[in-house]
């Protein structure tokens, strides 16, 4: 079985052709610039990148020229799209009427258009990729894997905010979760490496990079994460501000004179490490001069404060920790991070092996804790395309 993972963003759309058997990545890639001057498609196959510029004026093009792509003589992995069973997308927002993947029917876009409002950002963007393939592949079934399903289970006393119950009732407010896949991708992984049933494990994952977050997983069922409503919450991340008291926004608002757009857009698209090294949002430039730039080590300094502490109220949430897993850009590339966040960290069984966090492999699943630790701590690479393909593969298996 061949599954096509889609994970379409406002001017951009990923994509990868999996052979689910074997789960061998047989082509990847990336459309850039949709709807933009200079759009073009980057198609990998064989270990050979290949530029591909073209007008697309819509998503509808863009799907129109990868699945061209894919099955193009020049540079395609399979002859014809029937050889493709199905089409796995990657939704941002369930709400609470979708607490797992779905296959895409009149009932389920119901749904995923009335969580738009949740995630307006992302979601136009994952009903376009999704529209967009019914209209050229319409007879081809479609899968919806939610970016927030594996928090749907969390119970209410960690999801629910101090607020009047009708904000909850009416306008769904509520701690929601993001990054759902990944993290359970990586908890799953760590199970597996470790040898044991995930049923019987706490553990903590952290994945860390633009946008930062972190679960508490506890017998595989995620029982909290930092992100909330929207994935502002929680963690300082590159742009995002992370925790803040609420009343900042109003007080931003009488000192500047800014509408709710503006300091929100500030809050998202200005803030985080950015804002508080005044230099980037990227950790390989913060770290080139954190040194002798004092606001870049601040910025550094809290986020390792901030995944410090959010361990430390996760293990109790829990109950104690058997685990500790990093995955995305920062968590598995960044060692000043991770011990930050770790040193000091004895009380609670954990000791990382100075020498194995600063040289871990690149890309690898890399046990990083001592052999004294009473703590697991591992690098595992995230793999959210192949969750999105198996849920796919198995939704569509049951047609």
């Amino acid at each position: 079985m061949k599954i096509l993972v889609i994970n379409a963003g406002s001017s951009s759309l990923k994509y990868q052709l999996i052979n689910m058997d074997g789960e061998i990545v047989l082509c990847k890639g990336a459309v850039e610039r949709i709807g933009l001057d200079g759009s073009f498609l980057k198609h990998k196959a064989d270990k050979v990148e290949t530029k591909l510029e073209k007008t697309l004026k819509d998503h509808k093009d863009a799907i129109a020229f990868v699945l061209e792509t894919i099955t193009s003589s020049e540079y395609g992995v399979i002859k014809s799209l029937d050889e493709i069973n199905g089409v796995g997308h990657r939704v941002l927002h369930g709400g609470e009427a979708c607490k797992e993947s779905a296959l895409i029917n009149d009932d389920v876009m119901k749904v995923i258009y009335e969580n738009t409002p949740l995630g307006p950002l992302h979601m136009p963007a994952n009903i376009m990729g999704i529209e967009a393939v019914q209209k050229v592949a319409p007879n081809m079934p479609n899968v919806a894997v939610f970016d927030t399903a594996f928090h749907a289970n969390m119970p209410k006393y960690a999801y629910m905010y101090a607020l009047p119950k009708k904000a909850y009732t009416d306008y769904k407010v509520r701690r929601y979760g993001f990054h759902g896949t990944s993290h359970y991708y990586v908890a799953s992984r760590l199970a597996s490496l470790e040898n044991k049933d995930i049923k019987d494990l706490k553990i903590i994952t952290c994945h860390l990079g633009n946008g930062s977050s972190i679960s508490a997983v506890n017998g595989g069922i995620s029982v909290d994460t930092s992100m909330g409503f929207t994935p502002l919450e929680g963690l300082i991340m590159g742009t995002r501000c992370g925790d803040l008291d609420p009343a900042v926004q109003e007080y931003l608002m009488n000192q500047t004179g800014w509408d709710i757009k503006k300091v929100t857009s500030y809050l998202n698209k200005e803030s985080g490490l950015l804002g508080v090294s005044g230099i980037s949002s990227d950790m390989r430039d913060l770290l080139e001069v954190a040194k002798t730039n004092t606001d870049a080590k601040l910025a550094l300094d809290m986020l390792s404060y901030g995944v410090k502490k959010y361990i430390g109220a996760y293990a109790a949430v829990m109950g104690g920790v058997d685990a500790i897993v990093f995955t995305a850009g920062v968590g598995e590339y960044t060692p000043e991070i991770r011990l930050g966040a770790l040193n000091n960290m004895e009380f609670l069984g954990i000791v990382l092996d100075a020498e194995k966090n600063e040289n871990a492999p690149r890309g690898k699943e890399y046990k990083i804790s001592s052999p004294n630790s009473k703590v697991a701590v591992y690098i595992i690479p995230t793999n959210e395309e192949l969750v999105i393909a198996r849920d796919t593969q198995k939704i569509v298996d049951e047609i």
